[in-house]
């Protein structure tokens, strides 16, 4: 797997695809509504990236950004191009050999103020952000968004979209700093690997999925494959409570809607979860919630 996610110009994201993956997306893209493919490091790094434009007829048009500046080339071919972008994707020596970069000039860069706010108020906003970079799940634009409208009330909007991702992509950094201390393998990533056992063993299974309980289970059965028998997630506000400390709550059940699938799925959810060595606590009761505790809330970001 490459440590990369890629977007497509039709709304696709790929995380951690593999090199023939990403090698068929360059030969895919060319028709209306997928002309491009945008390539981020796992995690985003501001101002780092690769990307390719082509469409049907004409030539590919490249790009990469990083600390050595922003450069674009063209490319007749896919080969080429799936060649340069798979050098950049594993950061290999010499990857953009293949191919004759210009520079691209910037304009200077924006004037950003600094935030005009009163101090308990700077404080307020920073645990907010510092809280849903704890969660995991944000992408950088995703974290800059939650920083601007947090504050908002009427008509007072005290962070701009530019003050807001300045200070995303400060802590943002900050995260990835500390993430260089952690164990290799976390909870989360078993969980991870707990939840794609039972998708791939007919057990609907998603992460941090819709706000509450109630979209939750009004929408679940929406990403249900054919034959499924049953399911498994967490929403929103379960994931603030294991990135604060309390255990995750998982909710569970079966599509028939019987006592008796929900009792078998629960038991097929705790074994997955055993598997991976995670601790979980249920009694078997259908009506009653899986908590997996204690749980300590190391995920990863991506971006």
């Amino acid at each position: 797997m490459l440590d990369i996610t890629v977007r497509t110009e039709n709304s696709e994201r790929h995380v951690r695809p593999s090199a023939g993956e990403l090698e068929e997306l360059v030969r895919r893209i060319g028709g209306a509504g997928d002309r491009f493919l945008v390539l981020q490091r796992v995690p985003d790094l501001p101002d780092v990236f690769a990307q390719v434009w082509h469409e049907h007829g004409g030539g590919y048009a490249v790009e990469h950004r990083g600390a050595a500046g922003h450069f674009e080339a063209t490319a007749g071919g896919p080969d080429e191009v799936a060649a340069a972008l798979l050098g950049w994707a594993r950061r290999e020596s010499g990857w953009d050999g293949g191919l004759s970069w210009s520079p691209l000039e910037a304009g200077p860069a924006e004037d950003v103020p600094p935030l005009d706010l009163a101090d308990d108020e700077r404080a307020e906003l920073e645990n907010h952000v510092r809280a849903v970079l704890a969660a995991g799940y944000a992408s950088r634009a995703g974290l800059a968004e939650a920083a601007e409208e947090y504050l908002v009330t009427g008509d007072r909007r005290p962070v701009s979209r530019h003050q807001a991702q300045a200070l995303a992509d400060r802590l943002w950094l900050e995260r990835v700093a500390e993430q260089a201390s952690w164990p290799q393998e976390t909870d989360p990533d078993r969980l991870t690997r707990a939840f794609a056992a039972l998708d791939a063993a007919g057990i609907t299974a998603r992460e941090n999925f819709t706000c509450c309980r109630t979209c939750g289970q009004a929408e679940i059965g929406d990403e249900a494959r054919p034959g499924a028998r049953g399911f498994v997630y967490f929403h929103t506000q379960c994931t603030e409570a294991a990135a604060a400390g309390h255990g995750l709550t998982l909710l569970y059940g079966g599509f028939d809607g019987s006592a008796e699938t929900t009792a078998a799925v629960g038991d097929e959810v705790v074994a997955a979860l055993r598997a991976q060595g995670l601790p979980v606590r249920w009694n078997r009761d259908p009506g009653r919630a899986i908590t997996v505790t204690p749980l300590r809330w190391h995920r990863r970001l991506v971006g």
